[in-house]
């Protein structure tokens, strides 16, 4: 199947180090060649003439250019924190964690709906049953979600109508509520779906009572589990998921290229140790901090400020454009701050910024 193919990321950057200026000299746009490497633009809609060209710049040939996926795939967010260290997987489930509200699980499901519909993908959104308790928070949650889905659903039949219509031509990403998993409703749509010779359903599954955090298996399987931070929102770092306690099965899975895998766990012991430090720094200060543990506490500092990042969703409120940072980018950035790039600059110069090096851009900014 079509979508089953994929450039060969890796072996294009590793024979042409400067790829966007070599296809630029070959009458190619950069956006084209960086959103086919990404898989925003997919193979089956590339022209045969940009292939050739890639085929020809890379020194390959087309069977060698174009491979097939296998096993588990993530799907690329452009947001930095998911792509580096819980990976979205494409027809998977995933789970919020969270402590209490205000923390972004719908932001997230926003943001994401808005993401994958840049891609092609459809969207859905199971909305929750309420009584008049939860009435508000719910509906207040669902504010941002709403407006991003193709279709909203009330019932298992009406979702499941929804995605199998939808679903022959193009990918669905799905939007509910974890009590679906209380009701037994998403086992009979994974089931019934499995019938119907559909694509992968991706769904995403918030916490709208703030009810899972309590409980030790709190969805039952899950692809992706998203671990919201307290901590993190209260410094205004948002998306405020914990990048330490955050995990996916791509990651288990060895689907990831061996550089994503190195600088995943290398960023997430240095985040580990930095948290710590941090704990004496809130105590007792600055000066607690040992001195060979300081550069360790200053490049976690900056690691956690650069995984912060502008969502689209939230431009009318922050004023900051939307970033989308391709995980090539993400991990170049984030292997330069543990290498020391960023020592001398402050965190807050990292703070809301797509790649490294980058300053925000305000709406209104050219």
């Amino acid at each position: 199947m079509l979508d089953d193919l994929q450039l060969n990321v890796s072996l294009l950057r590793r024979r042409v180090p400067n790829l966007t200026t070599a296809a630029r000299e070959q009458g190619l746009r950069p956006a084209t060649v960086s959103n086919l490497c990404t898989g925003k633009i997919p193979i089956g809609r590339a022209e045969v003439r940009t292939l050739a060209i890639l085929a020809s710049l890379a020194h390959c040939s087309m069977d060698e250019l174009i491979v097939r996926g296998s096993g588990t795939k993530m799907i690329e967010t452009g947001i930095k924190v998911l792509d580096l260290f819980a990976p979205i997987v494409r027809g998977g489930t995933v789970g919020s964690l969270t402590a209490r509200q205000g923390l972004g699980q719908f932001v997230m499901m926003a943001e994401l709906f808005y993401r994958v519909k840049q891609r092609g993908y459809k969207t859905i959104l199971w909305e929750p049953e309420y009584d008049a308790e939860d009435k508000f928070q719910i509906q207040k949650g669902l504010t941002d979600v709403l407006p991003l889905a193709d279709f909203v659903g009330k019932s298992l039949e009406e979702v499941l109508g929804k995605v199998v219509e939808n679903g022959m031509e193009t990918d669905v990403m799905l939007g509910a509520d974890r009590a679906i998993v209380l009701s037994g409703e998403l086992v009979a749509l994974r089931q019934r779906l499995m019938q119907e010779g559909v694509r992968p359903l991706t769904i995403v599954l918030v916490d709208a009572r703030f009810e899972a955090v309590d409980e030790e298996a709190p969805y039952g399987p899950l692809d992706t589990l998203l671990r919201f931070d307290s901590d993190l929102a209260s410094r205004k770092l948002f998306p405020a998921v914990d990048p330490v306690a955050s995990t996916s099965t791509v990651l288990e899975g060895a689907q990831l290229e061996a550089s994503h895998i190195a600088i995943q766990q290398r960023a997430r012991k240095a985040l580990r140790r930095y948290r710590e430090l941090r704990f004496l720094v809130d105590k007792k200060g600055a000066e607690a901090v040992p001195e060979w543990d300081t550069l360790t506490y200053l490049r976690g500092e900056r690691l956690e400020a650069f995984l912060s990042q502008p969502f689209y969703t939230a431009e009318p409120y922050t004023n900051i454009r939307g970033e989308w940072l391709p995980l090539q980018e993400t991990l170049d950035g984030v292997r330069r701050i543990l290498d020391g790039a960023a020592d001398e600059l402050e965190p807050k110069q990292l703070k809301y910024t797509g790649a490294f090096g980058k300053e925000r851009v305000k709406i209104g900014e050219d």
